[in-house]
Protein backbone atom coordinates (compact mmCIF):
# COMPACT_ATOMS: atom_id res chain seq x y z
CA UNK A 1 0.00 0.00 0.00
CA UNK A 2 0.83 3.55 -0.80
CA UNK A 3 1.35 5.95 1.66
CA UNK A 4 -0.33 9.48 1.65
CA UNK A 5 -0.42 12.49 3.58
CA UNK A 6 -2.68 15.10 2.56
CA UNK A 7 -1.30 18.44 4.38
CA UNK A 8 -4.19 21.78 4.84
CA UNK A 9 -2.12 23.16 7.32
CA UNK A 10 -1.26 25.85 5.06
CA UNK A 11 -4.31 26.23 3.17
CA UNK A 12 -7.17 28.99 2.65
CA UNK A 13 -10.66 27.48 4.16
CA UNK A 14 -11.91 26.85 1.00
CA UNK A 15 -8.77 24.73 -0.01
CA UNK A 16 -9.09 23.00 3.39
CA UNK A 17 -13.33 22.36 2.42
CA UNK A 18 -12.01 20.83 -0.83
CA UNK A 19 -9.13 18.82 0.11
CA UNK A 20 -11.85 17.17 3.34
CA UNK A 21 -14.33 16.25 0.33
CA UNK A 22 -12.05 14.89 -1.42
CA UNK A 23 -10.07 13.01 0.94
CA UNK A 24 -14.70 11.68 1.83
CA UNK A 25 -15.10 10.50 -1.34
CA UNK A 26 -11.21 9.07 -1.84
CA UNK A 27 -12.51 7.33 1.46
CA UNK A 28 -16.04 5.64 0.14
CA UNK A 29 -13.83 4.65 -3.43
CA UNK A 30 -11.22 2.76 -1.29
CA UNK A 31 -11.79 -1.09 -0.85
CA UNK A 32 -13.36 -2.52 1.94
CA UNK A 33 -10.04 -3.31 3.87
CA UNK A 34 -8.67 -0.34 3.70
CA UNK A 35 -11.95 2.07 4.90
CA UNK A 36 -10.92 1.50 8.21
CA UNK A 37 -7.43 2.53 8.13
CA UNK A 38 -7.58 6.11 7.25
CA UNK A 39 -6.69 9.04 10.16
CA UNK A 40 -7.17 12.50 10.06
CA UNK A 41 -4.57 14.14 12.31
CA UNK A 42 -4.73 17.76 13.65
CA UNK A 43 -1.43 19.85 13.54
CA UNK A 44 -0.56 22.26 16.24
CA UNK A 45 -2.22 25.42 14.63
CA UNK A 46 -5.55 23.26 14.44
CA UNK A 47 -4.69 21.97 10.63
CA UNK A 48 -6.11 18.85 9.57
CA UNK A 49 -4.57 16.46 7.29
CA UNK A 50 -5.25 12.88 6.13
CA UNK A 51 -3.10 9.53 5.79
CA UNK A 52 -2.86 6.11 6.43
CA UNK A 53 0.16 6.15 7.94
CA UNK A 54 -0.50 7.89 11.70
CA UNK A 55 2.21 9.13 13.22
CA UNK A 56 1.26 11.16 16.31
CA UNK A 57 -1.51 10.80 18.96
CA UNK A 58 -3.58 13.57 17.63
CA UNK A 59 -4.59 10.74 14.67
CA UNK A 60 -7.69 9.01 14.99
CA UNK A 61 -9.75 6.74 12.71
CA UNK A 62 -11.82 8.72 10.48
CA UNK A 63 -15.51 7.82 10.14
CA UNK A 64 -18.24 9.41 8.38
CA UNK A 65 -22.07 8.72 9.27
CA UNK A 66 -21.60 5.23 7.67
CA UNK A 67 -19.56 4.41 10.32
CA UNK A 68 -21.71 5.08 13.02
CA UNK A 69 -22.72 2.25 14.96
CA UNK A 70 -26.71 1.02 14.06
CA UNK A 71 -27.26 4.21 11.86
CA UNK A 72 -30.66 5.26 12.77
CA UNK A 73 -31.64 4.79 9.13
CA UNK A 74 -34.42 2.41 8.50
CA UNK A 75 -32.29 0.45 6.38
CA UNK A 76 -29.83 0.14 8.82
CA UNK A 77 -32.14 -1.44 11.92
CA UNK A 78 -29.69 -3.42 14.62
CA UNK A 79 -31.87 -6.72 13.51
CA UNK A 80 -31.03 -5.39 9.95
CA UNK A 81 -27.22 -4.92 10.50
CA UNK A 82 -27.19 -8.13 12.18
CA UNK A 83 -28.56 -10.19 10.02
CA UNK A 84 -26.29 -8.77 6.72
CA UNK A 85 -23.24 -9.18 8.70
CA UNK A 86 -24.15 -12.87 10.27
CA UNK A 87 -21.93 -14.39 7.96
CA UNK A 88 -19.66 -11.63 6.62
CA UNK A 89 -16.14 -12.57 8.92
CA UNK A 90 -17.01 -16.60 8.71
CA UNK A 91 -13.92 -16.88 6.91
CA UNK A 92 -11.35 -14.56 9.25
CA UNK A 93 -12.94 -16.32 12.22
CA UNK A 94 -12.46 -19.95 11.37
CA UNK A 95 -8.70 -18.60 10.50
CA UNK A 96 -7.93 -17.26 13.79
CA UNK A 97 -9.89 -19.65 15.51
CA UNK A 98 -7.36 -22.42 14.37
CA UNK A 99 -4.56 -20.39 14.77
CA UNK A 100 -5.10 -19.68 18.25
CA UNK A 101 -7.26 -23.08 18.71
CA UNK A 102 -10.44 -21.61 20.10
CA UNK A 103 -13.77 -22.46 18.71
CA UNK A 104 -14.66 -20.50 15.88
CA UNK A 105 -18.58 -21.09 17.17
CA UNK A 106 -17.50 -19.40 20.51
CA UNK A 107 -15.71 -16.61 18.93
CA UNK A 108 -18.66 -16.00 16.75
CA UNK A 109 -21.13 -16.25 19.70
CA UNK A 110 -18.93 -13.33 21.28
CA UNK A 111 -18.88 -11.05 18.55
CA UNK A 112 -22.57 -11.62 18.42
CA UNK A 113 -23.09 -10.49 21.56
CA UNK A 114 -20.85 -8.06 21.56
CA UNK A 115 -21.41 -5.85 18.06
CA UNK A 116 -24.06 -7.70 16.72
CA UNK A 117 -21.35 -8.16 13.65
CA UNK A 118 -20.91 -3.81 13.69
CA UNK A 119 -17.10 -3.47 12.94
CA UNK A 120 -17.97 0.47 14.05
CA UNK A 121 -19.26 -0.74 16.94
CA UNK A 122 -18.60 2.14 19.90
CA UNK A 123 -19.72 1.22 23.44
CA UNK A 124 -20.22 4.04 25.88
CA UNK A 125 -16.80 2.86 27.90
CA UNK A 126 -14.86 3.07 25.10
CA UNK A 127 -14.84 -0.61 23.57
CA UNK A 128 -14.43 -0.93 19.77
CA UNK A 129 -15.13 -2.79 16.94
CA UNK A 130 -16.82 -6.37 15.91
CA UNK A 131 -15.16 -8.08 19.67
CA UNK A 132 -15.40 -5.00 21.63
CA UNK A 133 -11.93 -4.12 22.51
CA UNK A 134 -11.07 -1.43 25.44
CA UNK A 135 -8.42 1.06 23.90
CA UNK A 136 -5.84 -0.10 26.51
CA UNK A 137 -6.36 -4.02 25.82
CA UNK A 138 -5.94 -3.02 21.99
CA UNK A 139 -2.57 -2.00 22.76
CA UNK A 140 -1.31 -4.28 24.85
CA UNK A 141 -2.70 -6.65 21.61
CA UNK A 142 -0.93 -4.27 19.01
CA UNK A 143 -3.56 -3.81 17.43
CA UNK A 144 -3.45 -0.70 15.09
CA UNK A 145 -6.53 -0.15 14.34
CA UNK A 146 -9.62 -1.83 16.41
CA UNK A 147 -12.11 -1.27 13.38
CA UNK A 148 -10.39 -2.93 10.82
CA UNK A 149 -12.52 -6.46 11.32
CA UNK A 150 -9.13 -8.81 10.56
CA UNK A 151 -7.04 -7.09 13.54
CA UNK A 152 -10.07 -6.78 15.39
CA UNK A 153 -11.25 -10.31 15.61
CA UNK A 154 -7.11 -11.38 15.65
CA UNK A 155 -6.26 -9.75 18.84
CA UNK A 156 -9.99 -10.65 20.50
CA UNK A 157 -9.54 -14.56 19.67
CA UNK A 158 -5.70 -13.99 21.27
CA UNK A 159 -7.42 -12.73 24.15
CA UNK A 160 -9.93 -15.14 24.62
CA UNK A 161 -7.08 -17.68 24.50
CA UNK A 162 -5.15 -16.11 26.80
CA UNK A 163 -8.17 -15.91 29.43
CA UNK A 164 -9.06 -19.65 28.80
CA UNK A 165 -5.64 -20.39 30.21
CA UNK A 166 -6.12 -18.45 32.67
CA UNK A 167 -8.92 -20.26 33.94
CA UNK A 168 -8.35 -23.28 32.84
CA UNK A 169 -10.74 -23.65 30.68
CA UNK A 170 -13.61 -22.62 32.29
CA UNK A 171 -15.96 -20.88 29.83
CA UNK A 172 -18.54 -19.33 32.14
CA UNK A 173 -15.70 -17.61 33.84
CA UNK A 174 -13.40 -16.65 30.65
CA UNK A 175 -16.84 -14.84 29.17
CA UNK A 176 -16.92 -13.49 32.84
CA UNK A 177 -13.39 -12.20 33.08
CA UNK A 178 -14.11 -11.21 29.04
CA UNK A 179 -16.41 -8.69 30.38
CA UNK A 180 -15.71 -7.90 33.59
CA UNK A 181 -12.09 -8.48 33.29
CA UNK A 182 -9.73 -10.71 34.73
CA UNK A 183 -8.68 -9.19 37.98
CA UNK A 184 -12.52 -9.27 39.42
CA UNK A 185 -13.28 -12.63 38.52
CA UNK A 186 -9.76 -14.06 39.38
CA UNK A 187 -10.27 -12.53 43.04
CA UNK A 188 -13.51 -13.61 43.65
CA UNK A 189 -13.01 -16.85 41.77
CA UNK A 190 -16.68 -17.10 40.30
CA UNK A 191 -18.68 -15.03 38.11
CA UNK A 192 -19.32 -11.58 39.70
CA UNK A 193 -22.67 -10.99 40.95
CA UNK A 194 -22.82 -8.35 38.35
CA UNK A 195 -26.10 -8.52 36.14
CA UNK A 196 -24.77 -7.03 33.23
CA UNK A 197 -22.43 -9.73 33.55
CA UNK A 198 -24.56 -12.41 34.27
CA UNK A 199 -26.77 -11.42 31.49
CA UNK A 200 -23.55 -11.29 29.18
CA UNK A 201 -22.16 -14.88 29.96
CA UNK A 202 -25.88 -16.58 29.50
CA UNK A 203 -26.44 -14.88 26.19
CA UNK A 204 -22.64 -15.57 24.84
CA UNK A 205 -23.72 -19.36 25.96
CA UNK A 206 -26.66 -20.13 24.44
CA UNK A 207 -25.69 -18.58 20.68
CA UNK A 208 -21.83 -20.22 21.07
CA UNK A 209 -24.75 -23.47 21.79
CA UNK A 210 -27.14 -22.38 18.58
CA UNK A 211 -23.95 -22.24 16.18
CA UNK A 212 -22.80 -25.35 17.78
CA UNK A 213 -25.87 -26.96 17.21
CA UNK A 214 -26.58 -25.58 13.88
CA UNK A 215 -23.54 -26.61 12.62
CA UNK A 216 -23.02 -22.98 11.42
CA UNK A 217 -19.60 -22.75 11.77
CA UNK A 218 -16.58 -25.03 10.47
CA UNK A 219 -15.54 -27.45 13.18
CA UNK A 220 -12.30 -27.55 14.41
CA UNK A 221 -10.61 -31.27 14.11
CA UNK A 222 -10.32 -31.05 18.22
CA UNK A 223 -12.54 -30.05 21.18
CA UNK A 224 -10.71 -27.48 22.93
CA UNK A 225 -13.30 -25.67 25.00
CA UNK A 226 -13.99 -27.06 28.59
CA UNK A 227 -17.49 -27.69 28.64
CA UNK A 228 -18.00 -28.87 32.14
CA UNK A 229 -19.35 -25.28 33.01
CA UNK A 230 -22.15 -25.14 30.02
CA UNK A 231 -24.84 -24.26 32.37
CA UNK A 232 -27.62 -22.09 32.24
CA UNK A 233 -26.47 -19.45 35.30
CA UNK A 234 -29.29 -17.76 37.63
Amino acid sequence: MVAFNIDSQNMKQCMRLLVASMAIILWGWLPYSWAASIYVCEDRDGGKRFTNTPDSASCRVFRNKRSTPFPSSSRYTKKKWESFGASRYDSQIVYYGKRYNVDPSLIKAVIRTESSFNRYAVSKRGAQGLMQLMPGTAQDLNIIDPFNPSQNIEGGTRYLRSLLDTFDGDLPLTLAAYNAGPSLVKRVNRIPKIPETVRYVNKVLAYYKGYKGRGTMKPLQRSMINMRGMITIQ
